[in-house]
């Protein structure tokens, strides 16, 4: 059903039988207006529960009313947030059932600093002065994907030295730069980096459609724990794959649940087999390293296991996990789809390969992908091979000392990441981030066709009910649109909230009854909606900070739903990662319940 069209009575219904369901919730109604009096349009207005596990949030409309309906009672926190503007925030005791009146006033920030630090990672990278620019393509492939680069833990002023020491840190996590690129990408942090107020002002898009949305969050895991991918299962039921805990944390939406399932012992040292590198200590705790995850018709979650290079199946109805096997030189398994005749398929980036598991059978099979090149080539045949040497040294990072990549850059691997399946023909479709390439695996032949991207970075691409083939680029802050048959590109450049600021697509979804692409915007705390037949872009702004999204599923009801990413989690708003969900007319459902509620209706 497309959710833009729904009648106002159907709405009605719908939220007055929500409001019903919640027999303990507290609804508030009001106005958010700035500090000259004017209203608020685009405001985020978040009601916080009692322990600040959970918050609902909505955005108000161009007369700066909100309206919303929660699950909370007793002691609870309101919040209003607009870019530009300092926060106002009030505490309310509400009874069950009660529908609370609330007006709230934004601030003007009390100073320039203030006002810098509620700028978003883009504000600040933005000002960073690169003097090559193919360093500033490198700092944006190299140094933004498993965190927010440029929030406030990051952005720490620094000696040259002691960036030099972070960057080393990075490369133990695997961010590839040449030896000259880190000198100069490191002097470019110690000036830019200097704990001066950074000026811009942004611009989020407020609109009509913005204001039907609702956002809700639930908190999830530890200050530490780096869940990686969340996937809303058939049982309606949200599960996430803490990477660095070996954990699968569950959440049951209907009673904010939350369950931490531990994974089997590997048997393999703290960073499995890479327990070389340098993993942060205190986030990787574990050896397995769980990353994606894909569900069969059987109810079975299929997770790929990056440090073991393993595949993993997960019975939910048991709670029993199985492990199997990635033969051969297999490193890290990373994103994982499943086919119509529920095959397991997953990329395998760091030895350019790909996967095939039928359950059915317990056959697996691997299969190596052109390398693109000799340099390439070179790493495809040695990179297992020195990174298991180099995990008999704990820590040490040997590999780098041996790595042609600190000569040549993180183009000396094809790192094949994200994959799904073509629903037209069942053709299975990965993006090889570095190579900048896209490539069709014949299911029954295994034979390969790759083709070029027109943007650099493809990251995490997926379908559309029509068999086009949407991708994310990540160092362009772009979206592609390829049409297999045809075997053209169409690219398009996503909107910065301020000029001169770019964004970084990591991970995007379809939501076949609309066509709507999501898209995760990890360098400005927002979500991006693109609708095809318009050309349009709609943001959706966090409303927490530092946001970090991964992969993207939707619930039976349409809502859209991801996992906070950010790598340390402690440095997130709050200082804990959450399961955050989109419902893109949930906040004129609450509108129109409470109007009813207002009038008898």
């Amino acid at each position: 059903m497309n959710n833009r069209v729904l009648s106002l009575p159907f709405l009605v219904a719908c939220a007055a039988a929500g409001i019903a369901s919640q027999a303990s919730a507290a609804s508030f109604t009001g106005k958010v207006t700035l500090p000259d009096g004017r209203p608020a349009f685009g405001a985020m207005l978040s009601v916080f529960n009692a322990d600040h596990t959970r918050k609902q949030t909505v955005y108000t409309a161009a007369d700066g009313t909100y309206a919303i309906v929660t699950p909370y009672s007793g002691s609870l926190a309101l919040r209003a947030r607009l870019a530009n503007y300092d926060d106002a925030s009030t505490s309310v005791d509400a009874a069950a059932d009660a529908v609370g009146q609330a007006d709230l006033q934004l601030k003007a920030f009390a100073d320039a600093q203030a006002a810098s630090d509620a700028l978003s990672a883009s504000a600040h990278n933005a000002v960073l002065a690169w003097g090559r620019a193919g360093d500033r393509h490198d700092f944006v492939s190299q140094c933004n994907y498993c965190h927010q680069m440029g929030n406030a833990t990051t952005r720490a002023p620094r000696s040259h030295e002691a960036w030099m020491a972070t960057i080393t840190k990075m490369e133990g996590y695997l961010a590839m730069v040449t030896k000259s690129e880190k000198i100069r990408i490191a002097s470019v942090f110690e000036k830019g980096f200097d704990g001066q107020p950074v000026k811009a002002t942004h611009d989020y898009g407020a609109t009509a459609e913005l204001a039907r949305a609702k956002v809700e969050e639930w908190q999830v895991g530890d200050g530490f724990s780096f869940i990686h991918d969340m996937d809303v299962a058939s049982d309606g039921k949200f599960y996430g794959t803490d990477e660095g805990h070996d954990k699968l944390w569950v959440l049951d939406p209907a009673t904010a649940k939350v369950e931490g399932l531990d994974l089997p012992p590997s048997g393999l040292p703290r960073g499995g087999l890479f327990s070389g590198m340098h993993l942060a200590i205190g986030v990787f705790t574990g050896s397995h390293g769980p990353h994606s995850m894909a569900q069969t018709s059987d109810g079975r979650i299929w997770i790929t296991n990056a440090l073991s290079s393993t595949l993993m199946s997960f019975d939910p109805a048991t709670k029993q996990f199985k492990t199997y096997a990635v033969p051969g030189d297999a490193m890290y398994p990373h994103t994982v789809r499943v086919d119509k005749d529920d095959i397991v398929w997953f990329t395998i980036v760091a030895s350019n390969q790909m996967g095939r598991f039928d359950p059915k059978t317990g056959q697996m099979t691997v299969m190596r992908l052109p390398s693109n090149g000799f340099f390439r080539w070179i790493s495809d045949m040695l990179f297992p091979t020195l990174m298991r040497i180099s995990s008999w040294f704990p820590d040490k990072v040997l590999l780098l000392n041996f790595s042609h990549h600190r000569f040549l850059g993180y183009t000396v691997m094809a790192f094949p990441y994200g994959i799904d399946v073509n629903p037209k023909d069942g053709s299975i479709w990965y993006a090889k981030l570095y190579a900048n390439r896209i490539g069709r695996i014949d299911p029954k032949t295994m034979a390969v066709t790759e083709y070029e991207t027109p943007m650099s970075g493809p990251r995490r691409p997926r379908f559309d009910a029509d068999g086009i083939f949407w991708i994310p680029s990540f160092d362009e802050g772009g979206l592609m649109r390829f049409d297999p048959a045809t075997g053209k590109f169409d690219a398009y450049t996503v909107p910065g909230v301020a000029p001169g600021e770019y964004e970084t697509p990591y991970a995007l979804n379809v939501y076949r009854p609309t066509g709507d692409i999501w898209m995760a915007a990890n360098n400005s705390d927002r979500v991006i909606r693109f609708t095809p037949a318009t050309r349009t872009f709609q943001s959706y702004p966090s409303p927490t900070r530092v946001t970090v999204l991964r992969d993207f599923s939707f619930t039976k009801d349409g809502r859209v739903c991801t996992s906070q990413s950010n790598l340390p989690a402690y440095a997130i708003e709050g200082g804990v990662p959450s399961y955050l969900c989109i419902d893109p007319a949930g906040g004129e459902r609450d509108r129109a319940a409470l109007a009813a509620a207002a009038s008898g209706g």
